[in-house]
Parts: structure tokens; C-alpha cells; sequence
């Protein structure tokens, strides 16, 4: 019997673009999301580079476009985060231990919160046990630690917990340690399908 649920953000509560910023540093001269890219984002996702350095970074490959475009096109991933989620996840509340488990970055975090409000961050962050952002405590999904972390300091049962996010890799590093797993494919399935899926 599951009586814990671990929630990824990103396409499972907020709507998200991910081409979007590609898209718009291409716009900005970029020509390709490249290794050093990648690299750059997991150390800002890890909190071990700061929000300008982050930016400065992205500047080397793109020296024509300023700091402002860049936050731009960089914060296009982020679209709507539909009230009935949120409807769904209160009620949820009610009846399990949730947790947010984030790959996110303080720049991403920062305009969520602005765009929508501090009554709703407010609404949506108290259904939560506890709220984790990779940014916040330096580690990030699919390594095992991050899960172990949560698994260790709120003495969670592996067989009555399942992890839900829309990257497969996230998924399959939470099925190895003994985790119950929902692999959502964003666009065919939406959160609020999570009683359909028999799992609970």
C-alpha cells in the first residue's frame, strides 16, 4: 500500500516548453546546445555556480546577446501551471506524504514564483512534506543520492513510496533502488490521471 508519493515539477505540475530556449539562444546566435552547455547547467542545477557566472557562461558561446536576452530566452521553458493540478494535489495531501523533488535551477524557481503569486507558490509548496530543489541542496535526479537522501532522513519504506516524473532516466535510477515508479508521458498523460493508473 503506497502511502508516500515523490513529485518531479517540471511537466508534471508546470507546463513546460524545453525547445523554447533552445530556440531563442539559437535567435540569440547560439549554434548549438553543446557539452560545455550541458555541463554548465548541471553545475547551476547543483547550486555550485552562481545565477551570474550561469549566465556569464552562456554569454562565452553567444558574446553578442546580453545578459537580459539570455534570462529571456533561458526562462521560455517555463509556461502555465493549471489551478486544477493544484486542486488535485490538495486533495492528495490529505492522504499522503508528498514530496517535491526538483532538477531546477534558482533563476527558474525565482520567475515561477514571481509570474504566479505568492498565494499560489504559497497553496501548491504547503502540500508538501518538504520541498527539495537540486539547486538548494546541491544534488540532483537520476543519481542515487538524491534519493537515498530523502529515503534516509524521512525514513520512507521503498516498497510504499512511489516516484513520479516525466524523464525516464529519473524513473529507472528510483526502480532500481525499489521504488514504485509512474513514468508520465507528458502530452498523453496529465497527473491528475494518477488514480487511473492503478498504481495507488
Amino acid at each position: 500500500m503506497i502511502n508516500t508519493i515523490i513529485f518531479d515539477f517540471g511537466d508534471i505540475f508546470i507546463n513546460l516548453d524545453k525547445q523554447a530556449t533552445i530556440n531563442g539562444l539559437k535567435k540569440l546566435g547560439l549554434s548549438e546546445w553543446n557539452e560545455d552547455l550541458s555541463q554548465l547547467n548541471v553545475q547551476f542545477e547543483k547550486g555550485l555556480i552562481s545565477r551570474e557566472n550561469f549566465l556569464l557562461g552562456i554569454q562565452k558561446h553567444i558574446p553578442t546577446a546580453s545578459i537580459d536576452e539570455i534570462l529571456a530566452a533561458w526562462n521560455a521553458i517555463l509556461l502555465d501551471f493549471p489551478l486544477y493540478r493544484l486542486e488535485f494535489v490538495q486533495k492528495l495531501s490529505k492522504n499522503y506524504r508528498l514530496f517535491l523533488l526538483s532538477n531546477t535551477d534558482s533563476i527558474h524557481i525565482d520567475t515561477f514564483e514571481q509570474e504566479n503569486g505568492v498565494s499560489f507558490y504559497s497553496d501548491f509548496y504547503q502540500c508538501f512534506e518538504r520541498v527539495y530543489f537540486s539547486y538548494e541542496i546541491g544534488m540532483r535526479k537520476p543519481d542515487a543520492e538524491i534519493y537515498n537522501y530523502l529515503i534516509k532522513k524521512y525514513d520512507l519504506s521503498e516498497k510504499r513510496t512511489l516516484f513520479v516524473d516525466d524523464k525516464k532516466e529519473n524513473t529507472d535510477a528510483a526502480l532500481l533502488l525499489g521504488l514504485h515508479v509512474w513514468n508520465l508521458q507528458v502530452g498523453k498523460e496529465d497527473v491528475v490521471d494518477l488514480f487511473d493508473k492503478k498504481i495507488l
